[in-house]
C-alpha cells in the first residue's frame, strides 16, 4: 500500500496543486490534474483513499499543514464549510499566502463567513460551485461557478479549467457562486426525485426504469421551453391564466397522487408538489397561470 510522501517542490514550469478531500467528487479533481501533468499533493481523512493517484505520482501529505505549505494553489472538496473549519483549524498557520479554492457545498452566507476566516488567516479564498458529477470532471463540457477576488480567479483560470471546460466568474461577492449552485441544485435534486417517482410507480407496473428513460430524457428536454417562456413572464409579473391553469395543474396532480397511492407506492414527494397547487387555488388564484406559485414561495406567510 503507497505510504504517505514528503511533498517535492515542483519545477519552474510544472504546475502544482494541493487537493484536500478525497471523496469522489476530490479523487476525480485530482485525477484530472494528473491527467494534465500537474505536480499534486493530497490530504484525506482516510488517507488510503489516496492508494490510486499516489500509484500514479500524485504526493501523500502526511499532515494538513504539510498539504498547504505544499503548494499556493488549494483545492478544498469537504461536505460543507464546517468541515473546512475542522480540518484546517489545527493548522491555520500555513493557510497564509495560500489561495483556497473552496468547490465545498454550502449556502451563500456561510461561504462569504468562510472567506472572512480565511483572509483573516492572511490566505485569499475563491467559492466554487461544481454544476456535473464526479465521472465529468476534467471535460470540456461541463462548467463551475466562481465568486471572489477576481484577481485571484485570473491568476488561477488555467487550474481551474483544468477541473471543468468552462468557468463562470460571477463577481467579487463569494457569496454569487455558492448561491448559484444552490439555485441550480434546488431544480437538480426534486427533477431526479421525480424520476425516482416515476421508477417506483412504473416498477410497481411491471416497467423498467430503463423502459422509461427515455420518455423521461424526452421530457427533461423539453423542460427548457418551459423556463425561458415562463422567466421573462415571472420577472414581469405576469402570471395570466391564457397557458395554463393552476386549478389544471391541480387535478393532475391529484391524479399522480392516486395513481402512486393505487400502485402502492410512497405519496409524499407528489402529495408535496399537489400542496403548491393547492394553496394557489385557496388564495384565489385557481385560473391563474401556475407560474402563480412564484408569489406564493416569495411571501409565504401571505
Amino acid at each position: 500500500m503507497p505510504s504517505a510522501t514528503q511533498p517535492t517542490q515542483p519545477g519552474p514550469s510544472t504546475p502544482s496543486v494541493t487537493v484536500i478531500g478525497l471523496g469522489p467528487m476530490g479523487q476525480a479533481m485530482a485525477a484530472a490534474y494528473l491527467d494534465r501533468g500537474y505536480d499534486v499533493t493530497l490530504w484525506n481523512r482516510t488517507p488510503s483513499r489516496a492508494d490510486a493517484l499516489v500509484e500514479r505520482g500524485a504526493h501523500l501529505a502526511g499532515s494538513v499543514e504539510k498539504a498547504l505549505l505544499a503548494n499556493e494553489l488549494v483545492v478544498l472538496s469537504l461536505t460543507d464549510f464546517d468541515a473546512m473549519y475542522a480540518i484546517l483549524e489545527p493548522a491555520k498557520s500555513a493557510v497564509a499566502g495560500r489561495t483556497l479554492v473552496n468547490l465545498s457545498s454550502d449556502t451563500p452566507e456561510k461561504a462569504r463567513a468562510g472567506a472572512r476566516w480565511v483572509t483573516g488567516l492572511g490566505g485569499t479564498h475563491l467559492t466554487g460551485g461544481v454544476l456535473c458529477p464526479p465521472p465529468l470532471i476534467g471535460t470540456p463540457d461541463t462548467s463551475t461557478f466562481y465568486s471572489g477576488p477576481r484577481e485571484a480567479y485570473d491568476t488561477h483560470r488555467a487550474a481551474l479549467e483544468v477541473i471543468t471546460g468552462t468557468t463562470d466568474y460571477r463577481g467579487e461577492d463569494q457569496g454569487l457562486a455558492a448561491l448559484m449552485y444552490q439555485l441550480n441544485m434546488a431544480v437538480f435534486w426534486p427533477a431526479m426525485i421525480a424520476f425516482w417517482q416515476a421508477a417506483a410507480i412504473a416498477g410497481a407496473h411491471g416497467l423498467t426504469a430503463q423502459e422509461i428513460a427515455p420518455y423521461v430524457t424526452e421530457n427533461f428536454a423539453g423542460m427548457g421551453h418551459f423556463v425561458d417562456f415562463y422567466a421573462s413572464r415571472i420577472d414581469a409579473g405576469n402570471h395570466a391564466g391564457d397557458v395554463d391553469r393552476t386549478a389544471m395543474g391541480l387535478a393532475s396532480m391529484e391524479h399522480v397522487v392516486h395513481t402512486a397511492s393505487d400502485a402502492g407506492v410512497d405519496t409524499a414527494f407528489p402529495r408535496a408538489v399537489h400542496d403548491v397547487f393547492r394553496r394557489v387555488v385557496e388564495a384565489g388564484h385557481g385560473a391563474d397561470s401556475f407560474s402563480r406559485a412564484v408569489e406564493l414561495m416569495r411571501n409565504p406567510a401571505a
